[in-house]
């Protein structure tokens, strides 16, 4: 979706700052700014913040779909597709300590702000879920696969919280190996 035209760019720069400074913070002048364009060529592709955020949604959604079918598309073991998941706190430890999990904060945003786009962004949240639980029934968890899912997915949101508010690198490393234990832990013997 976004990409070198200049609603791509616009798109790429919203996306930033609303994760670095946050939806409410962030203005028009400030994207426009980013850009580098005039009032007048940014309302040509945007008329208002909503529009830009619901373009963000789309773009975040689409970044992680892209993502999760990546990790799909490279192991055909289950259980290195939802470490892929795990490791993420990992692998983008400097922005999450930075400015915390970047669908998480605008998820907890736009509930606090009570936005009509709020569930838009909730759908980002679902696709992991919905990913992580179809991962867990492929590995014979059946009916504790949503449980699971959750359980993860709620793991990470944590640790990307604490990891923001205390910048300990120890602590996310030893989280990341304590949850992938517990995934160890919790596939059914009959799956290994």
């Amino acid at each position: 979706m976004a990409g070198n035209s200049t609603r791509g760019q616009i798109v790429e720069a919203a996306d930033e700052l609303f994760y670095s400074h946050g939806f409410g913070q962030t203005s028009f002048a400030d994207i426009a700014a980013a850009v580098q364009i005039s009032r007048g060529n940014f309302y040509y592709h945007f008329r208002t913040k909503d529009e830009i955020l619901d373009a963000v949604i789309d773009k975040r959604l689409a970044d992680r779909e892209t993502l999760l079918a990546k990790w799909d598309e490279t192991s055909d073991d289950v259980l290195r597709r939802i470490e892929c998941f795990v490791k993420i706190v990992v692998v983008n430890q400097a922005k999450i300590m930075a400015f915390g999990c970047p669908v998480g904060t605008l998820t907890a945003e736009l509930a606090k702000l009570d936005h009509p786009s709020r569930e838009r962004a909730n759908s980002i949240m679902a696709l992991f879920r919905d990913w992580l639980t179809r991962r867990f029934e492929e590995l014979g968890c059946k009916e504790n696969a949503a449980e699971n899912a959750l359980h993860v997915l709620g793991w990470s949101q944590g640790v990307a919280t604490l990891a923001q508010a205390f910048k300990d690198e120890a602590f996310v490393q030893r989280e990341v190996a304590q949850i992938l234990a517990w995934v160890d832990e919790a596939i059914p013997e009959s799956a290994g």
